[in-house]
């Protein structure tokens, strides 16, 4: 079975984010690019899954400029088989990828799409969702636990109430949550290894989607500086400042 990973190239977690001077967006020169962490745990689990024999092949798909190279090239640092890049300077919304995607899945034909539930820069959770409505499949998202036996995938699942389960006939989609797995770090020899690997290059033209945004951002603010705390003498001047300082009663 040939498995399908969306990765995506995003600030790495543990820089500080800024705002650009003009506010249109957030400050992307001179900063340090990573993975997506869910992305990191799909892969993570795309190969322990080539590992168990379950699959045989791994597919690494990102969208983005030419510099998404590096995130392919992670991912089969990690274990991955081979890379596509679909190369485009624009910054493409949920739906343009679930498209772009669609059409990879249609030449690919992989038995099953694992992708990360969320990226962490602009936190839409949509992909995973629209990709599985345009192709019609079973989708199994926020995936804490994956087994798969014969053409069913059960999905273990976090929501509000604590676990779900649910099988999925394959081909679906799934979308990895946090607590799914720990991801590996790649070895020198396989971060060699990964520069052999190939990569192709494709445009959104070829896969016969607009990457062009639908949005259009207004602007961008650095969230309000918090404020010091205060000390209270009792609780009579606590709930007066509650009343007519913070106004929250």
């Amino acid at each position: 079975m040939k498995l399908l990973v969306p990765v995506k190239r995003v600030v790495d977690y543990n820089v500080k984010v800024r705002v650009k001077s003009d506010q249109t967006g957030v400050e992307l020169a001179g900063v340090k690019m990573a993975m997506n962490p869910f992305d990191e745990i799909a892969i993570e689990e795309a190969v322990r899954l080539k590992e168990k024999g379950v699959a045989t092949e791994i597919v690494v798909v990102s969208i983005g400029v030419a510099a998404c190279q590096e995130t392919i090239r992670t991912a089969l640092a990690m274990g991955a088989d081979r890379g596509i890049l679909v190369e485009t300077d624009a910054s493409p919304e949920p739906l343009a990828v679930a498209k772009m995607l669609r059409a990879l899945v249609a030449k690919e034909e992989p038995g099953l799409v694992i992708m990360g539930k969320q990226a962490i820069d602009d936190d839409m959770n949509a992909t995973g969702q629209m990709l599985a409505a345009l192709l019609g499949w079973p989708q199994g998202t926020f995936a804490s636990k994956i087994a798969i036996e014969g053409d069913t995938a059960t999905v273990t699942r976090e929501v509000d109430g604590g676990l779900e389960t649910v099988a999925l006939t394959m081909p679906a989609i799934i979308t990895a949550d946090l607590r799914l797995n720990e991801p590996r770090y790649a070895s020198l020899p396989n971060i060699m290894k990964a520069r052999k690997k190939p990569i192709e290059t494709v445009k959104p033209a070829d896969l016969g989607v607009d990457p062009a945004p639908r949005l259009t951002t207004l602007k961008v603010v650095e969230p309000p500086t918090r404020v010091a705390g205060k000390k209270v003498g009792s609780v009579a001047e606590l709930v007066g400042k509650l009343r007519t300082e913070a106004k929250v009663i």
